[in-house]
């Protein structure tokens, strides 16, 4: 995934992966949609875009820090959840947020990874 500013989407230190902020544009075009669900559709490829480059999977994630400027709003959010982890016994931990960051996001989201 290409970042436009000199900060790397993640660090991996050992087995630990963290990332940083997971942003809602497309993977290929760079653009935001208007719409929670395209948006939440494109944070979620970029989480599993950034954790496969870092030599992991979505099953290594373990924390997810979910970023929402409307909190209250999280059914596009949950649809992708459900897909990306599926098996309500290995999902990992979940925190969802108020995003106050300036520009077109209603939602972002980080997360850390123990890969192996």
């Amino acid at each position: 995934m290409n970042h436009r500013h000199p900060i790397p989407n993640a660090c991996r230190i050992g087995s630990m992966v963290f990332s940083g902020a997971i942003h809602a544009a497309s993977p290929t075009t760079r653009a935001v949609p208007d719409e929670l669900a395209g948006q939440a559709a494109n944070v979620f490829a970029n989480m599993r875009a950034i954790i496969e480059a870092a030599g992991g999977s979505v099953e290594d994630i373990i924390k997810v820090d979910v970023y929402l400027r409307d909190s209250t709003d999280r059914t596009a959010v949950n649809e992708e959840w459900l897909r990306m982890f599926p098996d309500p016994d290995s999902r990992p931990a979940r925190h969802v947020r108020p995003l106050t960051a300036d520009g077109p996001s209603l939602v972002q989201c980080e997360f850390v990874a123990v890969v192996s």
